[in-house]
């Protein structure tokens, strides 16, 4: 499976982004889909996931009610719209797929196979 982030760049505190995330497997319905964020000197952390239908979500504290995850199974497509930006949003941003249907572990990194080349999102004060 290959992921294509794209959708990144330099936004004002406020502002809205939406990154999207293109990938190649003819089972994209087959997969769960995470957005995930790493800052400098910092883990690369979950930010929003989505089971393989978009029945079930997850956020990650720091953005509930300001992002929204989505997934487009027919387009092959994720993304992720993000609303109210921060200056503690800024970092790079990476798309990933798990496979299964499974919703459990969608949280958790250890359980995603395939990660994209990410891409930059910055926010300034």
């Amino acid at each position: 499976v290959q992921l294509q982030a794209s959708g990144g760049g330099l936004v004002q505190a406020g502002g809205s982004l939406r990154l999207s995330c293109a990938a190649s497997a003819r089972t994209f319905s087959s997969y769960g889909m995470g957005w995930f964020r790493q800052a400098p000197g910092k883990e690369r952390d979950v930010v929003a996931a989505i089971n393989w239908s978009g029945g079930s979500t997850y956020y990650a504290d720091s953005v509930k009610g300001r992002f929204t995850i989505s997934r487009d199974n027919a387009k092959n497509l994720v993304y992720l719209q993000m609303n109210s930006l921060k200056p503690e949003d800024t970092a790079v941003y990476y798309c990933a797929a798990k496979g299964g249907r499974s919703s459990i572990g969608l949280a958790n990194r250890d359980q995603y196979d395939y990660w994209g080349q990410g891409t930059q999102v910055t926010v300034s004060s």
